[in-house]
């Protein structure tokens, strides 16, 4: 299959040979300046998904790059929502069809195998009570830092509950809207999100999504993730979103 979309077409797809109706899978992807990552990301989303039919949307907070032509090319839905990633992700969410929602990042890159995965997650016993992610990688193999990085992020997630934005969230409708959906607030709102859904209902999923470590690289590991705790701490004991925004660079 060709990576783009046929042109002037929406990217819901559905299996002829799935013998059931196909689950309605809403991705949403919040885009501010992403067009050094984002055709990656839609690159790995254009394959065959059988058994699920796919929307995707991405929601621009005001990119002033090729981001939306990209987005264009790729057969993606456009929206706009202004004020970081919370209020373009519950755009995102509002205006997305299907049951099932999987939000992503521009700069990460879900599993060869993700319609799969999906489907599974989506079709077993009690799965719209709970919500699954990937597994966190980042492209940087030959970084011990990195791989240091990779499993305390496992770490955090299974121990601590909290996955972030960057491994994919994957939450049936009906539970993203239980949990309140995504605060107005321009960081840390997956972390919010997570929180309110519980750390018993969430599910590493059997695959690895590989984020950019463009940020790392340039910031260094230590210092970018020092940055990232100090967040994370800020934002638990009630620091304004916006100031842990300015803090996070």
């Amino acid at each position: 299959m060709n990576a783009q979309f046929p042109a002037g077409t929406t990217t819901r797809s559905v299996a002829a040979s799935a013998p059931d109706r196909p689950i309605g899978l809403g991705i949403v992807i919040p885009t501010l300046n992403a067009a050094a990552s984002l055709r990656a990301t839609l690159r790995a989303l254009a394959v065959p998904t059988p058994g699920l039919s796919v929307d995707i949307v991405v929601v621009d907070g005001g990119s002033g790059d090729e981001t939306l032509d990209i987005a264009q090319r790729f057969g993606a839905r456009i929206a706009v929502a202004e004020g970081g990633r919370g209020p373009q992700l519950a755009e995102g969410a509002r205006v997305a069809l299907g049951d099932w929602l999987f939000f992503l990042h521009a700069d990460t890159v879900p599993p060869g195998e993700w319609p799969a995965l999906i489907r599974d997650f989506t079709t077993a016993p009690g799965a719209r009570g709970r919500a699954g992610y990937f597994r966190f990688t980042l492209d940087d193999e030959r970084n011990p830092a990195a791989r240091r990085l990779e499993r305390f992020v496992a770490w955090r997630s299974r121990f601590l509950g909290l996955p972030y934005g960057d491994q994919g969230l994957l939450v049936a409708r009906m539970a993203y809207e239980e949990a309140g959906g995504f605060p107005p607030v321009p960081l840390m709102e997956d972390v919010a999100l997570v929180r309110r859904i519980g750390r018993r209902r969430l599910v590493a999923l059997d695959g690895a999504a590989m984020t950019s470590a463009a940020r790392y690289r340039r910031e260094g590991y230590l210092r970018r993730g020092t940055r990232n705790l100090l967040c994370l701490g800020l934002h638990f004991c009630g620091v304004p979103a916006w100031l842990i925004h300015r803090i996070y660079g």
